[in-house]
């Protein structure tokens, strides 16, 4: 049988700026704590435009309505196939609600992305033209 788990990201824009958030990955890695844009994965029959504005609000507290879809990814963990949606969200409010998960929240810049960001994800979002 097949396995696939499907994935959301979401750019949260707000005015010119956009969240990031710092987690916990792995005491493994080299850097167990990295920044990144909010993600989690799709509840069962849950379609992915809702699931990512229920994982922006579960993890920072904010509202948020999808704009557009930005980018596709996959990868491989083991034998379950990976496929990822990210989408360019936007909110209102700025004051963020940290869920347990995340150890702290940035606005960025565009122009800093790069710094919290991998250079992988900015060549994706740019292709789309955030």
């Amino acid at each position: 049988m097949d396995k696939y788990k499907i994935l959301v990201k979401g750019i949260v824009q707000y005015e010119d700026k956009y969240l990031v958030v710092r987690r916990w990955f792995d005491d493994r890695m080299l850097e167990p704590y990295q920044w990144g844009f909010i993600d989690g994965a799709i509840d069962f029959k849950e379609p992915p435009d809702k699931a990512v504005l229920r994982c922006i609000n579960e993890q920072t507290g904010l509202s948020a309505t999808m704009e557009r879809i930005l980018y596709t990814w996959t990868f491989t963990t083991g034998d379950i196939f990976n496929i990822g949606i990210s989408y360019l969200c936007r909110v209102t409010f700025d004051e963020v609600l940290l869920s347990e998960e995340l150890t702290d929240a940035h606005w960025a810049a565009k122009e800093e992305l790069e710094s919290y960001i991998d250079r992988r994800v900015l060549n994706d979002i740019e292709e789309a033209e955030l």
